[in-house]
C-alpha cells in the first residue's frame, strides 16, 4: 500500500494529523464500550453530539458557588468554544428524553483521593452518552485546570497512559488532560485537533 494510500485512509478516518497522540475514545489503549455508571466507576465516553449544552448546579447541597460558575463559564468560552463544538448553557436543563442536558456540574464529595470525578448518566450507543455528570470537591477544587481535565473526560478525551501512542500522565501536550493537572492548564492543541477530528 502506498504511504498516498495510507494518508488518505487515515483523513478519511478522521486523524487529527496535528495530535500530539489519540486521546479520543476509542484508542488502541482504551476500547471500552460506553456504559451508564456513578460517581465511584465510570467509562470515558464521547458526547452525543457538537452541540453541547452545559448546567451548573444552583441549588442544594451541590451547588456550585459564584467563584466556581465563574470559573466554569470562562474555562468553557476560552477552551471549548473555539473548538468545533458548539458550546452553550442550559439555564431549564433537560433530565430526561432525546435531548438531555449535555454536561452536569456538582460540587461535591468525590469517592477516593481525587478532586474530580465524571461518569456517563446515560449512555445511548457503543461509545456516545446523551448526559454526563461532573461532580468536584469544594473548598477551592473548581480550578480552570480541573474543569477542563473532567469536561475533557465529557466529550471523550483520556488520559496518557489511555492514549495511542501513550504518553506520561505528565506529558505537556495532554493540556488539562495531565494528572495531575496545573491550576490553570489549558486544553491544548492536541486535545483542540481531536475534539475537531471527531465532532
Amino acid at each position: 500500500m502506498s504511504a498516498v494510500t495510507v494518508a488518505a485512509l487515515l483523513v478519511a478516518a478522521g486523524v487529527a494529523w496535528a495530535a500530539a497522540t489519540d486521546n479520543m475514545v476509542p484508542t488502541n489503549n482504551y476500547n471500552k464500550a460506553c456504559s451508564t455508571g456513578n460517581a465511584d466507576s465510570g467509562v470515558v465516553c464521547q458526547t452525543d453530539n457538537a452541540q453541547v449544552t452545559y448546567y451548573m448546579d444552583s441549588g442544594g447541597s451541590d451547588a456550585l458557588e459564584t467563584v466556581d460558575k465563574n470559573i466554569v463559564q470562562k474555562m468553557m468560552s476560552a477552551q471549548y468554544a473555539p473548538t468545533d463544538l458548539s458550546i452553550s448553557y442550559d439555564s431549564t436543563p433537560a433530565w430526561s428524553g432525546s435531548s438531555e442536558t449535555d454536561i452536569y456540574y456538582a460540587e461535591a464529595t468525590v469517592p477516593g483521593s481525587a478532586d474530580g470525578t465524571t461518569w456517563c448518566n446515560d449512555a445511548v450507543s457503543t461509545y456516545r452518552c446523551d448526559q454526563t455528570y461532573i461532580r468536584i470537591e469544594g473548598g477551592g477544587s473548581y480550578t480552570p485546570g480541573l474543569s477542563c481535565h473532567e469536561t475533557g473526560h465529557a466529550v471523550g478525551l483520556l488520559h496518557g497512559s489511555s492514549a495511542s501512542p501513550q504518553l506520561s500522565k505528565t506529558n505537556k501536550a495532554l493540556g488539562c488532560m495531565q494528572t495531575p493537572v496545573n491550576y490553570s492548564e489549558p486544553l491544548g492543541s492536541s486535545n483542540k485537533e481531536n475534539i475537531n477530528g471527531l465532532y
